[in-house]
Formats: structure tokens, C-alpha cells, sequence
């Protein structure tokens, strides 16, 4: 075996291939006999062919999963060569977008929007026939910025619907609970044909509003147990919320969930609400035993049925084409800023002197703006 063993293609180039210890072997029998398997293959297996732009189109708007998959892959790329292809495939599926019922999911970590999604978009599958697209947002870690992405695992029953897809995406440790790039992600499941989009957001508690800037409805789960009363009062993403839905009302915790109930509608009712001609509700519902989810599909159609009427529905669509127009222009400036010459090299430069205490944060800040935004 040792004589089929060669080195690795990709070693560094100045490295000594005679005592470079990592080596590449074919491939093993997985008889236990040891005998040889011929259907078993030791050649490597082909890459995936790369979609052409057309193709790449076309199969988005056939709502292929896999090409719909890897259209949202192009679109997270950070490879600057990828920008412009993923652009490009957004601009040519706009005309097929805006038709879905956008919906913002939040809670703090453990109110169970894993659990409420996978019950409530069972039900929109099976009982209402919509198609489903699931968007949900892992916490990345801000040390080595890896994700789990685990939350497809959590939606197993719902995974298998042949009308719903869920795309878990990393955070990117970009703050209010999104993704960078959940509002292009959502337009291509929008091109795709998918009915309703349910946006899962990473749950850090009252800073996470936005996805208020990205949905038609902000649906806030809350739990029997979670604060005091005074926790109820505070401002935030309460004020937002167009529903709140108090969750595990189930087992010994039905009583204190309607407790938690009427608690939170008398919150309500001193906010103002976010939504023209809309009060917004406080419900509860078990994710566990499906108990006030379909009622709560209700509540959201009749929201969608008078913002349609009133025309607010068309008006939020456009505030959220503005903000999305914002945070792309403070995403392309930070980015054009970095990439200039010379940049790069007097951040390092002024971090030295603000770790040293040389000079204080803000004006390195504003010496290095001088120099380089004249």
C-alpha cells in the first residue's frame, strides 16, 4: 500500500517534498474480506459543474431547490469576483419578486422559533398549500467566526416537504439579528415562487430590530417564564411587533402563559402601534402540540388583507427597498474605503499608537479620514 502513496498536488511550493509528512492514498476496500470491490471507486470524485448565468436563472425561476441553493451560495460570497454574477442574476429575476408574504420571526435564545417554524410551516405545507422557504440565521462566533448552522437538523419533519426549503445562513456577526445578505436571499426564494418567506433571526432580545426593515409582519414569541413584569413595560422590540405569540402553552405551563397573555395586551395597548389601522395581538400557542398555530395564520392574513386595502402594504415595501438601499451604500463605502492603497497599512500603523495610548480612538479616526477622503 505504501508504494501507491503519492504527495499532495497542493504543497507549498519552497516545501521539501521528501520529508513533507501529509501523503494521498487510493482508496480502501470496504469488503471485510479484504477482497477487491469493483464497485467501489478510487478516483476522485468530479466537481460539481459550474450554472451559467442563464442557467442559473432559468432554474430559479423553475424553483429548482438545488439550483435555487446554489444561486443563494453565489450571492453570499465574499469573493469579489462573484459580485457582479450574483448582481447580475438578481437583476434579471426582479420583475418575479415581491409576490411572497414576508415574515420576521424573532425571540430570545430558547422561546423555541426553531420549534414554532417547523409546526407552523408544516401546517402552511400541508394544510394551506403554500410553498415555504425558511431563512434561518446562526450566531457566528466573533472569535474564529464559525457557525453550527444546525437549525435545518431541528426542522426535520418540515425539511422533507417537497414545498418548503430552509436555508440556514451565518450571521457573520453582523448586528440586529440578520444575515448580510438575508434581503437578496429572500428575493431569490420571491423568484423562485415560494408563497410565504419566514425569516428566523439569530434571538439577542430587544436590539434585534432588522428585520423589522425586511418584513411585512414582525412576529415577536414570547415565553410564560421569561422577565418580570416590568420586563413587559420596557420599550423595543415590543413597539415593533405586529403579533406576539406567548409559546409552550402546554403541560404546566398553560396557566402561566395566559397569565403572560394579559399581561403583555395591556403592554399593547399603551404602545403605539408600528402599523396604520392595525392593533396589534398577543396570543398563545404550543409549537409542540400545533395549539393556536393555524389561529395565528389567520391573524396574519387578516393583517395582510387590511394593509392591502388600506395601501400600506405597497408603502412598507417601499420603505424597505430605501433601507436595504441605505445599508448597501454603508456596506460599499466601508468596502471601497478599505480597499484603497495605502489604507490598510495606516489602520495598522494607528492601531499601534491607540494600543500604545499614543492618541486617542477618535482622532486616528479622523487623521486617517483626513488623509485618505480628501
Amino acid at each position: 500500500m505504501d508504494s501507491e502513496r503519492r504527495t499532495p498536488e497542493w504543497i507549498p511550493e519552497n516545501a521539501d517534498k521528501s520529508v513533507f509528512t501529509t501523503s494521498v492514498m487510493s482508496g480502501v476496500s470496504l469488503r471485510k474480506d479484504a477482497t477487491a470491490d469493483e464497485t467501489v471507486s478510487t478516483r476522485p470524485r468530479p466537481k460539481r459543474r459550474v450554472l451559467s448565468d442563464d442557467e442559473l436563472r432559468a432554474g430559479v425561476l423553475a424553483g429548482d431547490r438545488t439550483v435555487l441553493a446554489q444561486a443563494i451560495t453565489l450571492v453570499e460570497s465574499n469573493n469579489p469576483e462573484h459580485f457582479e454574477r450574483a448582481q447580475k442574476l438578481l437583476t434579471s429575476v426582479l420583475p418575479a419578486t415581491g409576490n411572497s408574504f414576508r415574515i420576521g420571526i424573532t425571540g430570545v435564545p430558547g422561546a423555541g422559533k426553531s420549534s414554532f417554524i417547523e409546526t407552523f410551516g408544516t401546517m402552511l405545507c400541508d394544510k394551506k398549500n403554500k410553498r415555504v422557504a425558511v431563512l434561518a440565521v446562526d450566531p457566528s462566533s466573533s472569535r474564529t467566526g464559525g457557525s453550527v448552522l444546525g437549525d435545518k437538523t431541528r426542522m426535520e419533519n418540515l425539511s422533507r416537504r417537497a414545498n418548503a426549503f430552509i436555508r440556514p445562513s451565518p450571521s457573520g456577526c453582523v448586528l440586529g439579528g440578520v444575515a448580510r445578505k438575508t434581503r437578496e436571499t429572500m428575493l431569490l426564494c420571491e423568484a423562485a415562487g415560494f408563497d410565504v418567506i419566514l425569516i428566523e433571526t439569530v434571538g439577542v432580545g430587544q436590539s434585534e430590530v432588522a428585520v423589522r426593515s425586511m418584513s411585512d409582519f414582525f412576529l415577536l414569541l414570547q415565553l410564560a417564564v421569561q422577565g418580570d413584569d416590568l420586563q413587559g413595560i420596557k420599550k423595543g422590540v415590543i413597539e415593533l411587533a405586529d403579533g406576539i405569540l406567548v409559546n409552550k402553552c402546554d403541560g404546566n405551563l398553560v396557566e402561566k402563559s395566559n397569565l403572560k397573555r394579559a399581561e403583555l395586551e395591556g403592554v399593547l395597548h399603551f404602545l403605539s402601534s408600528a402599523t396604520p389601522d392595525w392593533q396589534p395581538f398577543c396570543r398563545t400557542c404550543s409549537a409542540l402540540t400545533g395549539d393556536g398555530v393555524e389561529e395565528a395564520w389567520d391573524l396574519l392574513e387578516k393583517y395582510r388583507q387590511t394593509l392591502t386595502a388600506n395601501g400600506y402594504w405597497h408603502k412598507r415595501r417601499a420603505q424597505q427597498n430605501v433601507e436595504w438601499f441605505k445599508s448597501l451604500i454603508e456596506r460599499e463605502v466601508v468596502r471601497r474605503f478599505f480597499a484603497t492603497e495605502g489604507v490598510e497599512n495606516a489602520v495598522a500603523h494607528y492601531m499601534k499608537l491607540v494600543e500604545a495610548e499614543s492618541i486617542s480612538p477618535a482622532k486616528a479616526v479622523s487623521d486617517i479620514l483626513g488623509v485618505y477622503l480628501k
